[in-house]
């Protein structure tokens, strides 16, 4: 069985460039193709640790996982927060360590702009809620009444929990004594870093590879007279 590694946040494909840059984990809906084309139709799992990340990254993620043809199994050994909850809610068994945790919660974004544009940004994020809430709902048994106010509670859930909700099959190690765990699950790369981030990146490819400019020789200025010490006291006198 292959293992597939989804630890760090869930980013778009065209965002791995800053992320190696920076040496953030991250998996993103390329890496997961190319983790199951190698695995060719075999069973896989998921080894998750992630706080979530994007949704449309994610999004695709999770129907590439649906999609494909051989069983898949889902192990939380850290976090499953966000998007990454359903990522792992697209495998058939979902087990997690006693110290794992998983969140829930109603998506978020913003908007600039006129009435209407806020208009469109409240529709946007309605419709996101409705289809996680659709989700939530189908995979736990739940309602989705109450599934959506787990969502509105922004819901952490341990192991035990997880299983208690319907969101996890089973729980790991359960003859052994749980470690204390700590967590902000927020994003190291904030979405208007990314930009500047990849502009300075590929500014310095660029710039490294010019290596056959010919330097023009510096100019030898002539140094200036220290002014002294008497001067200078002179000035900040009179200052």
């Amino acid at each position: 069985m292959k293992t597939v590694q989804m630890k760090g946040e869930v980013i778009p494909n065209d965002y791995s460039d800053v992320y190696d840059w920076l040496n953030c984990q991250y998996f993103s809906p390329q890496s997961v193709t190319d983790a199951l084309t190698e695995a060719n139709g075999e069973d896989v799992s998921l080894e998750i640790n992630s706080p979530g990340g994007y949704i449309d990254a994610g999004s695709e993620i999770y129907t590439e996982l649906m999609e494909y043809p051989g069983k898949i199994n889902a192990q939380i050994v850290g976090y499953a927060c966000s998007a990454a909850s359903w990522i792992a809610l697209a495998a058939d068994h979902v087990v997690m360590s006693p110290t794992a945790q998983m969140m829930i919660h109603r998506a978020s974004g913003g908007a600039i702009g006129n009435s209407a544009d806020m208009k469109s940004e409240y529709n946007a994020l309605d419709q996101m809620d409705k289809s996680f809430v659709d989700l939530y709902a189908k995979r736990t048994g739940k309602s989705p009444e109450d599934i959506y106010q787990m969502m509105t509670d922004v819901t952490w859930m341990n192991a035990k929990t997880a299983v208690e909700n319907g969101f996890a099959d089973e729980v790991m190690f359960e003859n052994k004594e749980p470690a204390l765990v700590n967590a902000d699950g927020s994003l190291s790369v904030q979405p208007e870093m990314i930009n500047k981030i990849k502009n300075l990146l590929h500014r310095n490819i660029e710039a490294n590879k010019k290596t056959d400019d010919v330097s023009k020789p510096i100019e030898n200025k002539k140094k200036q007279p220290k002014k002294s010490k008497k001067n200078d006291l002179a000035l900040l006198l009179w200052s």
